[in-house]
């Protein structure tokens, strides 16, 4: 895992340890010292911790004028033992709502595991956003890991389709991929 580093030709438009607003504001990061661990394999230092001890984040765009942001994950999102989604709404979703973001896009092809319990923070989150034309993607998650989400009812404040699991996001740029997911969603709906 300590190779799988997260998504960098997009720091020319955004990097959260400048951004003022970021709940990473200031971090400093190594190239060299792999110091974060899950279930004891080192991950890449440029993966950022927000108080889960099985899932790290990297917060890759954020566009205030716009009210969207891009968010790539690793790690076992554990709701059951560890309480992901509780780490990740206080600590970086409050915060970047807090601020007029309301479009998320999650990329989770790095979770190698999901495990949902109550769904109250997603409907808090979903709440937070949906009178702003807010939305949820979550693009390119394994397969048995939206089976789990749509076990855990989760999938009603969370956008799954199999269409949103087979994105190139990578050659888009940040701002295009956000368009495209908004005009995607609104294909889905109708």
């Amino acid at each position: 895992m300590h190779n799988i580093e997260p998504y960098w030709k997009w720091r020319d438009f955004y990097t959260a340890e400048e951004d003022e607003k970021s709940p990473f504001f200031g971090r400093e990061y190594s190239e060299f010292e792999f110091s974060d661990t899950i279930y004891n394999y080192y991950i890449h230092p440029q993966w950022d911790y927000f108080g889960s001890d099985t899932l790290y984040l990297k917060l890759l765009f954020v566009d205030y004028k716009h009210g969207s942001a891009i968010i790539e994950f690793i790690g076992e999102w554990n709701d059951c033992l560890q309480n992901d989604v509780m780490f990740l709404k206080r600590e970086v979703i409050d915060v970047l709502v807090e601020n007029g973001i309301s479009k998320f896009v999650l990329i989770g092809e790095n979770i190698l595991e999901f495990f949902g319990a109550s769904n109250e923070y997603y409907e808090e989150w979903y709440d937070d956003i949906k009178d702003k034309d807010g939305w949820i993607i979550a693009i390119n998650f394994r397969t048995h890991i939206l089976e789990e989400i749509q076990q855990s009812r989760i999938h009603h404040y969370i956008n799954i389709n199999e269409r949103y699991n087979e994105i190139n996001w990578r050659k888009y740029k940040p701002y295009h991929l956000i368009s495209y997911l908004d005009d995607l969603l609104i294909k889905v709906i109708h």
